[in-house]
């Protein structure tokens, strides 16, 4: 089984749901690129999620957001608006945490499971991770896992550690 086809397949995206975001984000002329886990996966081995984390040029949000919201199911959160569409349980998160704005400057094209997506220079998607594993507020479970994000990409480019600070690396041990 291709990439591609897998990745539909786990996320049972039988409404073609990431085609048809992506599709508009391109006719709406967004600035975009993937952050978060699916980032990560297109620097490593990549594993399985069903969440896409995108972080959208704030000057393009406000108008876009009504846009998503005639074709999908938006909901808004503290730091994403998340988007949504029956007949898949692919989850996609647009972040709106200021910080990641800056990501959009470096992101290149890269593939993620089958799909070119614009996604964060390797450095960002660390960064990204780290605030994500640092954040209190976050569910146990997703910072578990954002931490073993952190040892993939720490594992195959080894000359990023010192961009993680110590107490992450010590919860790394």
């Amino acid at each position: 089984m291709q990439r591609r086809a897998f990745w539909k397949a786990v996320t049972l995206d039988r409404a073609d749901f990431l085609d048809q975001l992506l599709a508009l984000l391109r006719e709406q002329d967004t600035r975009f690129c993937a952050v978060g886990g699916q980032a990560v996966n297109a620097y490593v081995d990549p594993v399985v999620s069903l969440d896409l984390d995108l972080v959208v040029a704030v000057s393009d949000l406000a108008r876009l957001e009504p846009v998503l919201a005639e074709r999908f199911r938006v909901g808004r959160f503290p730091h994403s608006i998340n988007v949504s569409l029956a007949g898949s349980d692919l989850r996609v998160q647009i972040q709106t945490d200021p910080r990641y704005g800056e990501f959009l400057a470096h992101a290149k094209p890269r593939e993620i499971l089958g799909i070119q997506l614009p996604v964060a220079r390797l450095e960002d998607v660390l960064r990204g991770k780290v605030w994500a594993a640092s954040d209190p507020e976050r569910r146990a479970s997703k910072r578990q896992k954002d931490l073993a994000d952190i040892a993939r990409l720490l594992e195959a480019y080894p000359h990023l550690r010192p961009l993680v600070p110590d107490e992450i690396r010590q919860r790394l041990l």
